[in-house]
């Protein structure tokens, strides 16, 4: 099955819709969705990616053809890590325009143009029923927001998180030592204005 992407110029008018093969291929604009969950202790949830082992959104994706950016945010949400949310509450904190070029392995250039919206999402249960796409996603890990931006910003030194994991349809967590090099950090990106923002966003919204 084709999945469509709703298309934009490079200053977010409306243009159309095209298949997101296309998109890839010509460099045209589109949105994306970046969920990030935390809970009132001030804890961020990042990802930990399923092909680097590296810490990410708590999940994330394509807009598709019609969606509305909660609508996405929800069904990422229940795709990747396997929980339903009242999606209409997320909030958005900025849209970041993205741009990337890339060779794929198979020798095809990927070539980038997102506006990510990135989203927060109050989680009220920290004992939630994962459940991990285990295409994408090897499980998450909670750290407190205010240490992952020291960590960021020190550019150096380790903190404490919780990984937390699917086994035999048990949800297990398991205390471990972090550093700056276990979070996705592409080349000419730097940890804090990567996740700096939303970091703080998140100890802002938390009852620290």
């Amino acid at each position: 099955m084709i999945e469509y992407l709703d298309t934009y110029d490079e200053n977010g008018n409306y243009i159309g819709k095209e298949p997101r093969d296309y998109v890839h291929q010509n460099a045209i604009w589109h949105k994306t969705v970046h969920c990030w969950l935390y809970d009132e202790m001030g804890n961020i949830y990042f990802q930990i990616r399923h092909d680097s082992g590296t810490f990410y959104t708590t999940a994330s994706g394509h807009v598709k053809a019609g969606e509305t950016l909660q609508e996405a945010f929800g069904r990422e949400i229940k795709e990747e890590i396997g929980i339903t949310l009242d999606y209409e509450n997320a909030e958005l904190v900025e849209v970041v325009p993205f741009k990337m070029d890339k060779v794929k392995k198979d020798g095809s250039l990927f070539r980038d143009r997102a506006f990510a919206n990135v989203f927060v999402y109050q989680l009220k249960d920290q004992n939630s029923k994962f459940h991990f796409d285990e295409k994408e996603v090897d499980g998450l890990v909670r750290m407190q927001a205010k240490d992952v931006l020291k960590l960021l910003q020190e550019e150096n030194g380790t903190i404490t998180g919780t990984m937390i994991k699917e086994q035999n349809g048990d949800i297990i967590h398991n205390q471990q030592n972090i550093t700056i090099n276990n979070f996705l950090i592409n080349d000419g990106e730097t940890g804090i204005g990567k996740y700096g923002k939303i970091l703080e966003a998140v100890m802002e919204k938390s009852f620290l």
